[in-house]
């Protein structure tokens, strides 16, 4: 096990199976230990360039004990290997966990990584706690699919698999839409797939995926199972995640919002919430929410910026204007709620699918989230941001304590760049008098 050093990556150890190697890492300090199963393929040491990855894996270590790996055939294992079908991958689950010393773990796994670990905890019952599923599924191809639609989706899995780590691939605007307007994001991400499988590989796991079925295992499942699954994922229907939790007896699933499909991408600190009490029992306060003397300030009056440390967020990180917009809206409202309708409204003035708007609505939410680092608090009527994470120039200006300290913050108009907009006219002209 390993402690998360803040820059550095933790070292990669190997678990011998069959004349292959598997990688993995094992980190953490927390001591629950969780056994994680990646989507597809992956590699785990390059995971943690992207800061939102890394994000992700240090909440994972701040709780517990996480041991990740790559599947054989892709990432930093060996790559010389064939995909293997899924009953021999869960002997591959099981070899990792004898090499990092592990004897029984809650799992946590995404998409495809479903079905291996629902069957290892058929097979294995006395090594698995607990199960958390997040956008995965049993079955990939309903009982009804017809030989051509069969054939139809395999077209498509050859098409996805040729374009895969080019500038042609579609991975990011299907699996992480919400950060698909990032174009670091996308450069990142086309040389991550590089690195994770080869275009034959990719073949494989695809076609795999197809034959996976362990429907047949979930009523004889006596382990406790959470199953997270976003009601708008573009990738596995949220359909799929309720039928998981149907079939599993006593099994739980909570819906969010979002379209995102990765774990890292969207509202992060919801599911992770979710995980980390069903695991644990608790959520404890996180490092950066102990020790916060408002990191994170939002600056209003003469102009807008985000800072984070006492630097300015670059445009280039809010991914939309839009996303900008509401973050002001939501500044403007000085942390009193504002509906999503009216949000709505607001970013979308000419549209009027409200269903479609309210998932494009939360996927800007996802973008001011990851921004502010969270600072939102939302329900399915409202949002509005969290003073208790956030500070703005604006608040600091209202609570100022005399005369001398109100002229020293008031630095110029409430937003002048938006000063033709109806909303900002009430708040520019009160603190402007």
């Amino acid at each position: 096990m390993t402690t998360i050093d803040q820059d550095a990556v933790p070292p990669l150890r190997f678990a011998d199976v069959r004349g292959s190697r598997l990688a993995y890492q094992d980190f953490g300090t927390g001591p629950t230990v969780v056994v994680a199963i990646p989507p597809t393929a992956q590699n785990v040491e390059m995971a943690w360039d992207w800061p939102d990855v890394r994000a992700m894996l240090e909440r994972f270590g701040s709780f517990s004990r996480f041991v990740v790996f790559d599947k054989r055939g892709t990432g930093c294992s060996d790559r010389r290997s064939r995909v293997n079908a899924i009953d021999e991958r869960i002997d591959d689950v099981r070899a990792v966990m004898d090499a990092a010393g592990v004897d029984r773990a809650h799992f946590f796994v995404q998409s495809e990584g479903g079905p291996m670990a629902l069957l290892f905890a058929a097979t294995y019952p006395e090594r698995v706690l607990s199960l958390t599923l997040h956008g995965s599924y049993a079955c990939l191809v309903p009982d009804d699919t017809t030989d051509a639609e069969l054939a139809a989706i395999r077209e498509r899995h050859a098409l996805f698999a040729s374009q895969w780590g080019t500038p042609d691939s579609t991975v990011v605007d299907r699996f992480a839409p919400s950060l698909a307007s990032n174009p670091a994001f996308r450069a990142w991400h086309q040389r991550y797939e590089r690195n994770s499988a080869s275009t034959e590989s990719l073949r494989d796991l695809l076609e795999l995926s197809l034959e996976m079925d362990v429907r047949e295992v979930l009523p004889t499942l006596d382990v406790p199972t959470l199953v997270l699954h976003r009601t708008d994922d573009r990738i596995v229907p949220v359909e799929y995640g309720r039928e998981l939790a149907a079939a599993i007896p006593g099994a739980r699933i909570v819906e969010l919002e979002g379209d995102d499909h990765f774990g890292y991408a969207g509202d992060v600190d919801t599911w992770m919430d979710e995980f980390e009490r069903f695991v644990t029992g608790s959520v404890q306060p996180r490092n950066d929410e102990a020790v916060l003397e408002h990191r994170v300030r939002i600056v209003t009056l003469g102009r807008f910026a985000v800072e984070v440390d006492g630097e300015d967020v670059p445009a280039s990180a809010w991914g939309s204007r839009r996303a900008r917009q509401l973050c002001k809206r939501l500044v403007a409202a000085r942390g009193w709620p504002v509906t999503r309708d009216e949000l709505i409204d607001m970013l979308w003035p000419d549209e009027a699918d409200m269903a479609r708007l309210s998932a494009r609505l939360s996927v800007q939410l996802s973008g001011v989230r990851r921004v502010l680092g969270g600072g939102v608090i939302a329900d399915r009527q409202s949002v509005r941001l969290d003073l208790d994470e956030v500070s703005t120039d604006l608040e600091a200006f209202h609570q100022a304590a005399d005369d001398a300290a109100i002229v020293a913050s008031y630095t110029g108009e409430f937003l002048p760049e938006d000063r033709y907009d109806d909303w900002t006219s009430g708040v520019r002209d009160e603190a402007r008098s």
